[in-house]
């Protein structure tokens, strides 16, 4: 084909035939411009089938993260109802001037209430890797980057909101750190005690009287309110948004 072209040339630029030489230039610039355009768009395919080949790599990676996080979640919101209502339990008894619970009872819902650290600890590593290497922008729905982004910034928040919800925790588990009051007697009618195989002794001392106490019940208080505040004020929106986030998901890998 190239051999044709030049022997066409040299004809007619052999025949001195301007006109029909500046008809086959105009021709020849108009066939390589195709050429390029043909090439520039099958670069961009292969471009673009490649990006789409990364982009659904990522977003099965992060739907498999977002799923196990939603599962954490649950079962943290659980624990935490667990927790507060064990303690709202307790503070039925601090009202109660009949209805007074067994040392037994009594033991099982401050373990129940204050054994559990709440914490919640989602699997972001897809996520981080993509935002510090800069490949969150192979995603191409820009509302899904935003989901993404804002994730982080919230799981700080929920962080400090945790922190507060720990240090009301200890506040009330160190009332057990003095001389009136006993863990082991906690542990051993809650059953842990023999759990741990911790060696046995014939000393007891009662809880009881701290339903008596006011710090004991400010203590409560401020745990369930702090408790309360972490699921209606950070735990359900944060399952709100992983909702969302696991719908855009989806929806791009059906695109």
């Amino acid at each position: 084909m190239i051999t044709f072209f030049k022997t066409l040339r040299r004809r007619l630029i052999s025949r001195n035939d301007t006109a029909k030489y500046l008809k086959y230039a105009l021709g020849e610039i108009i066939l390589v411009v195709i050429g390029i355009l043909i090439a520039m768009q099958i670069n961009n395919w292969n471009q673009n089938r490649l990006n789409r080949k990364t982009e659904i790599i990522y977003l099965e990676g992060l739907k498999e993260e977002f799923e196990i996080s939603k599962l954490k979640l649950e079962a943290l919101i659980t624990v935490n109802q667990k927790n507060y209502s064990a303690s709202k339990r307790i503070l039925e008894y601090i009202n109660s001037e009949t209805n007074l619970p067994s040392e037994a009872s009594f033991s099982e819902l401050l373990y129940t209430s204050f054994s559990t650290d709440i914490a919640f600890n989602p699997n972001n590593s897809l996520l981080f890797e993509m935002i510090n290497s800069g490949n969150l922008k192979n995603l191409s729905n820009p509302q899904l980057r935003k989901q993404l982004t804002n994730w982080i910034s919230t799981l700080t928040d929920i962080s400090k909101q945790e922190e507060e919800l720990g240090l009301q925790r200890i506040e009330v588990i160190d009332m057990f750190r003095t001389d009136e009051n006993s863990l082991k007697t906690i542990f051993k009618q809650a059953g842990v005690y023999n759990t741990l195989d911790l060696p046995e002794d014939s000393k007891s001392l009662s809880n009881l009287s701290l339903l008596q106490s006011t710090a004991f019940e400010n203590n409560i208080l401020m745990f369930i309110l702090a408790s309360y505040a972490t699921e209606q004020a950070h735990y359900i929106p944060l399952m709100s948004d992983l909702n969302t986030i696991l719908e855009l998901i989806d929806k791009e890998l059906k695109t």
